[in-house]
């Protein structure tokens, strides 16, 4: 009886252990939730991937004048295709207005929040 109860606690111990790195994957700690910056230029690219979908977009810096290129991380394909986003919503050299959150550090990229195409939202709802 002693030995089952030993081998149980190893298991859920070991179960336990195997399961915090997928918790640890999930921060958002790099993205500024309480900023909120609109992106307006050209779809470089939409990669429809796991575990998330990132869209790269080429937004004219109001600075500079240069074309600088920036990485925004979605939620998953299965996350935007049930809020009704296709891999062909976004396709590279669509003029795309891109909400995001973004990141801290000030560097080119960020959390999608909303994306429209010519004036229209993309996707039923935002994400």
């Amino acid at each position: 009886m002693r030995h089952k109860s030993l081998l149980l606690a190893m298991t859920g111990l070991a179960a336990v252990a195997m399961a915090a790195p997928a918790f640890a994957h999930h921060s958002f700690a790099m993205f500024d939730s309480t900023k909120n910056m609109t992106l307006d230029g050209t779809i470089k690219e939409f990669q429809w991937t796991n575990p998330h979908a990132w869209i790269q977009i080429v937004v004219k810096d109001a600075a500079t004048g240069k074309d600088v290129e920036w990485s925004v991380e979605a939620t998953s394909p299965n996350g935007l295709g049930r809020q009704g986003w296709k891999p062909s919503s976004l396709k590279p050299g669509d003029k795309a207005s891109i909400a995001i959150h973004p990141l801290k550090d000030g560097t080119p990229g960020g959390s999608l929040v909303t994306a429209s195409v010519n004036g229209k939202q993309v996707g039923g709802k935002p994400t």
